[in-house]
């Protein structure tokens, strides 16, 4: 998607010559004022190539860029399992050193958990979030832009302390009393925990970004019951985050003051409480996991649906089942925590909430297969990840159910069981759900298809790859494998299951190198021959795909007017005398053209990455030298007077209307229903299920 730069004309804005939903947008110019009559606090001029980036505000591309970025840290975590799973794969292996394999360890989970699949979630949140609800952007587009240069800079601070001492050492739980200086006194721990308070920092300022956007600007008709279980399930993560985000934040900042300025927070021999960090910890860290898999909830919960030809089976219990596990997972913490002798009341307590948060999840995995029962199902790529998330998620939730007995889970606890588990649950569940929706969603986004024959072909490596890498850890764990060894002895007899474990993880990451195959060559077969899949390749229900694809760069002109809760459906099928549907329109007769002009759209800024990037310079500061802070200091107060000086829009582009006329962005609010779209008696729209929707707010 590049943004063209044009000569100054008395023009509208307009739609770049290669087509409709090409996402080119060519700014109108007044050709009256200067350059930047503000200084250094114009808004950027548009551009192409990369300046087009590093200042967009557009909630596509900042999705973009959140999962391209998720998907090379996705790369650097495989990497350090890979290392994890040669140094175990037999007896005695001296490839890693056992402070080195600490250090890989713990920056294997604390990359693929804060560094990728979080960021992952949020890339596709940010992408399909406003294009389900019927918006133009988000609500907020300049915090949505700092979120991500947050989360950038965070992640490349966490991970320069390889080149700055080594990496954290004490695991991504990093217990008390092992992460304080007396056991860790190098700077790991300090980056791990700098680190990690910056990239919470990203994922707050996303949550409220989000959470505003949908209540505030879903499109008119688009009522709570209306809305696609991915938006929703992506609701309720936002949520999670902005309650658990902070108590995390909380214990990072106590142990930054225990490391770096001699407080006791953590230190039993001085009055401290090393069960504080983890109860913070897990209070935390339990959510985390749904942080991770409601995405992927809600996004099966759209795929299998097209692809089985039936309407989701029992819509509402699945959007109350998600929230019930929202709220329900916040009780469960310490189950995490039955081996630390916390007492057998709270044992007993938390082992009763363990069990009952089963509950809903499992009404979610009832309703998929319900879904599919008795459906013409298609058996595409993302319906076969799709699938598989279905069943590997269930066999991690049910080796899950067995750790709400406290007797069984005292035993499993720090064996690698307890690995097994874990990753059914995140792989299983997350990753193999948000690759289900790469393959399905990748044409909306970039105006083409993935190779499915590629694709089938990947799928297999991974999904065996993954079974036979962390299938046999359940037996590991049962034979009394701990979980945080760097060696063991041939006498153990833990030599063929681990064997077996490296063998699939290497299989895993052949699967992994043939989908970036696949992307690679699917965007050169693109380039050399292109293929018009139209804007709903998938014969899909939800609303995003009434538009071209690629989306264009302004989503939707006009603001569609929802009636039913599958809208895209309903625009291409009705039912006949027998109530069979039956094909009453194609949708590209009924979808948006992608043509429009003169759309008003946030411009973009310089703020957000110079605001971001004063973080790091904090950090390193408080780790090594506070002149460090004085200069990050410096650059937060320049980018905090420069984001609150800076205008709202260029004043160098007018924002015409599609008449041709000036547009008022304060006239805004009385576009609510476009032209043509207005609520007709029967379309059962309510007056106050009736959002007014805005053009795109600018903060």
């Amino acid at each position: 998607m590049t943004i063209v730069e044009p000569e100054k004309t008395n023009l509208p804005a307009t739609v770049d010559p290669d087509g409709p939903g090409s996402g080119d947008l060519v700014p109108a110019g007044n050709g009256t004022g200067p350059s930047r009559p503000l200084g250094v606090f114009t808004r950027p001029s548009s551009t192409t190539g990369w300046r087009s980036w590093i200042t967009t505000v557009d909630h596509k591309r900042i999705g973009i860029m959140y999962s391209c970025t998720a998907m090379v840290f996705f790369i650097v975590g495989g990497v350090e399992a890979l290392l994890l799973r040669t140094q175990l794969a037999a007896p005695n292996q001296t490839l890693l050193s056992a402070d080195l394999y600490n250090q890989v360890f713990t920056m294997h989970g604390v990359t693929m958990i804060f560094l990728f699949i979080m960021p992952m979630a949020s890339g596709f949140m940010n992408y399909l979030i406003p294009l389900q609800i019927g918006a133009r952007d988000v609500a907020f587009p300049r915090l949505n832009a700092l979120s991500y240069w947050i989360y950038l800079f965070g992640a490349l601070f966490v991970n320069t302390s390889w080149f700055l001492g080594g990496g954290a050492n004490g695991g991504w739980f990093n217990y008390a009393p092992n992460s304080s200086v007396v056991f860790s006194p190098g700077h790991g721990i300090d980056f791990y925990a700098v680190g990690l308070q910056i990239v919470g920092l990203a994922s707050l300022i996303g949550s409220i970004n989000l959470i505003v956007t949908v209540f505030n600007m879903r499109a008119p008709g688009m009522t709570w019951w209306r809305i696609p279980t991915t938006t929703w399930m992506s609701l309720v993560t936002q949520f999670l985050l902005a309650f658990a985000i902070p108590v995390i934040s909380v214990a990072l900042f106590l142990l930054t003051f225990d490391r770096r300025f001699g407080a006791t927070f953590f230190n039993g021999a001085k009055g401290g409480d090393p069960l504080l960090w983890q109860h913070l910890f897990w209070i935390f860290g339990h959510p985390e996991v749904y942080i991770i898999v409601m995405p992927a909830f809600g996004m099966v919960s759209d795929i299998i649906p097209v692809f089985s030809r039936k309407p989701l089976f029992g819509y509402r219990f699945v959007i109350f089942s998600g929230i019930a596990i929202g709220f329900l997972g916040f009780g469960v913490w310490a189950h995490h925590m039955f081996a630390s002798g916390m007492g057998p009341m709270s044992v007993t307590a938390f082992s009763l909430a363990t069990l009952t948060i089963a509950v809903p999840t499992g009404v979610k995995v009832l309703n998929w297969m319900a879904t599919m029962w008795g459906g013409r199902i298609r058996m595409t790529v993302a319906m076969m990840y799709a699938i598989s998330f279905v069943a590997m998620f269930t066999i991690g939730g049910l080796s899950g159910v067995t750790h709400g007995f406290a007797s069984a889970d005292t035993q499993q606890t720090d064996t690698y069981y307890i690995v097994a588990h874990f990753h059914y649950v995140i792989f299983g569940g997350g990753v193999l759900g948000f690759l289900a929706a790469t393959y399905y969603w990748y044409p909306k986004i970039f105006g083409y298809m993935l190779s499915e024959g590629v694709g089938k072909v990947a799928f297999w490596f991974v999904l065996i790859g993954f079974n036979a890498t962390f299938g046999p850890m359940h037996v590991l764990g049962m034979e009394g494998m701990s979980r945080r060894i760097f060696s063991y002895s041939d006498y153990q007899g833990f030599n063929l299951w681990n064997f077996v474990a490296t063998l699939g993880a290497y299989t895993m990451a052949i699967g992994v190198a043939l989908f970036l195959w696949n992307v690679y060559s699917s965007y050169r077969a693109h380039k050399a021959n292109p293929v018009d899949v139209g804007p709903d390749p998938w014969d899909a229900r939800t609303i995003e795909w009434t538009i071209p694809c690629p989306t264009p760069v302004y989503n939707y002109d006009p603001i569609p007017t929802v009636h039913e809760i599958d809208e895209a459906w309903h625009l291409k099928y009705g039912h006949d005398e027998d109530g069979r549907p039956v094909r009453i329109a194609n949708m590209e007769d009924v979808a948006q053209k992608g043509d429009s002009v003169g759309v008003h759209l946030p411009s973009p800024s310089f703020q957000p990455i110079l605001l971001a990037s004063s973080l790091p310079f904090i950090g390193y500061g408080v780790i090594f030298n506070l002149w460090f802070a004085v200069l990050g200091g410096a650059l937060f107060i320049a980018g905090f007077v420069g984001w609150i000086l800076e205008p709202s829009d260029d004043p160098d582009a007018g924002h015409t209307g599609l008449d041709g006329h000036d547009h008022d962005p304060s006239d805004d609010s009385k576009a609510a229903l476009p032209e043509g779209n207005e609520a007709e008696d029967g379309d059962d729209v309510e007056a106050e299920d009736v959002v007014s929707t805005k053009e795109t707010a600018n903060v």
